[in-house]
């Protein structure tokens, strides 16, 4: 039974305040890795007091990779359901890191979502990793639907037909994103009607709501911007199939005053009604037909053993591409994983000056031309916290930047936070270790 929740608004810290004045709002989203089960936010606690519903929605996990789920992200993010009483939880269909055993490579860390390919053989590793993160979580998961700059060479199911085999084989609910559905549209030609057509409709769990920006030919989903009226259009359609259970707006930067949120809110309200309206009750869906069926997988999941061999070697060779500058895949659109690669490094830089704000105050506009550069060929395989301090001893070990004092300064920075024993890999714990060296050296 699906589980009526309304409108809501994902909850960030830079809007919290506006969200718990605003009305109308009967649940937020809030992102699972930037909540700690033992501290929630007091903005969150008020909420929940107040009988809005909070629901967990997690970024890490890479249920689309090679590998099996991480037992440790998985009682994380259990606990968050918990802690905040979650009726459910959501991930994404996605890739987030690849490499490691599997491929006998260095593991990579993309820092983004990542499609996955819509072929048998990732479908086989998606459902069986969906079921092992279904047996690790106390509530009902859902997944959703990811905006892609590029598409995978040879894929075998359309995107509504990928979904629709994934709920049917695992039972999982669906979080649609309409932006995503237009992200789609435009970087991949791929049509929303077409993708609402063929999906299980019942599964649906809720629905985003995001803006985005085009440039060049491609479609960003920046979580930046207004709602554009081609995603409120696709919502209406969908509305116009079925009564979405949730639907919520996402907005993660450039956060607007609270009247433009109220008003992007009363936007989303219209083109759901707008939909209803269209809706005739005696229309009654029927179901597409699904693909033909796929052999079903062995106890133990054995079956995907192979399937996830030859995942892991297509997916390294990707995110190989967009974090470590090796040659595009063949099949693949090389322009496209030059847009991807940028998009990359940019957010990156972006989070790294969050999560380090120091960094950008300190080198000022050298920051992320100094980043970007950076990054260009040297991949992320720790966190992000990880990712400025090697940023930061990147830059010291070349004697950068130039003026003595802002060195100085960055220095005092880099060995306040490195610590004695970083918590990362050998190598970087190494690579740390000499760096702090050749520092306290100066």
């Amino acid at each position: 039974m699906r589980q009526h929740l309304g409108t809501g608004i994902g909850w960030r810290p830079e809007i919290a305040d506006a969200v718990e004045a605003m009305p109308g709002i009967d649940w937020v989203e809030v992102v699972a890795e930037n909540v700690c089960p033992g501290h929630l936010p007091a903005s969150l606690l008020r909420l929940r007091e107040r009988g809005v519903t909070v629901v967990p929605h997690g970024v890490s996990l890479g249920l689309g990779g090679a590998d099996r789920p991480d037992p440790g992200r998985l009682d994380a993010l259990a606990e968050r359901a918990t802690a905040l009483q979650a009726p459910l939880v959501t991930e994404h269909i996605a890739f987030v890191r690849a490499g490691g055993p599997l491929t006998a490579s260095p593991r990579l860390e993309a820092g983004h979502l990542l499609p996955v390919p819509r072929t048998r053989d990732a479908l086989d590793v998606l459902c069986e990793n969906v079921r092992v993160a279904q047996d690790a979580l106390p509530v009902p998961l859902a997944l959703e639907n990811i905006a892609a700059l590029l598409s995978w060479p040879g894929e075998e199911l359309t995107e509504g037909q990928f979904l629709y085999e994934l709920a049917d084989r695992t039972g999982v609910r669906l979080l649609i994103d309409v932006a995503n559905l237009h992200t789609n549209h435009v970087n991949r030609g791929e049509d929303p009607a077409a993708a609402l057509a063929e999906l299980p409709l019942e599964a649906i769990a809720y629905v985003h709501v995001a803006g985005g920006f085009e440039r060049d030919g491609v479609w960003h989903d920046s979580h930046a911007h207004p709602v554009p009226r081609p995603v409120l259009d696709i919502l209406t359609d969908l509305a116009s199939r079925t009564s979405p259970p949730g639907v919520l707006l996402e907005r993660d930067e450039n956060f607007p005053a609270p009247r433009e949120l109220r008003a992007e809110l009363g936007a989303v309200r219209r083109a759901l009604a707008d939909g209803a309206a269209r809706r005739s009750p005696a229309a009654r869906r029927t179901p597409p037909a699904p693909p033909a069926p796929a052999p079903a997988p062995e106890p133990g999941g054995q079956a995907a053993g192979p399937a996830r061999q030859r995942l892991a070697l297509a997916q390294t060779a990707l995110l190989s591409a967009l974090v470590a500058g090796t040659p595009a895949p063949e099949g693949f659109d090389r322009a496209r994983v030059g847009v991807q690669a940028r998009a990359l490094a940019a957010k990156r830089a972006d989070v790294v000056a969050k999560v380090a704000p120091e960094l950008p105050v300190l080198l000022g506009a050298r920051y992320r031309p100094a980043f970007l550069a950076y990054a260009q060929a040297r991949p992320m395989t720790g966190g992000y916290r990880q990712d400025a301090l090697d940023f930061a001893g990147h830059l010291l070990t070349a004697g950068r930047p130039e003026d003595a004092r802002t060195r100085r300064e960055l220095r005092n920075w880099w060995l306040e936070r490195s610590g004695p024993r970083p918590r990362t890999g050998r190598p970087a714990v190494r690579l740390a270790r000499a760096t702090r060296r050749v520092l306290l050296r100066r």
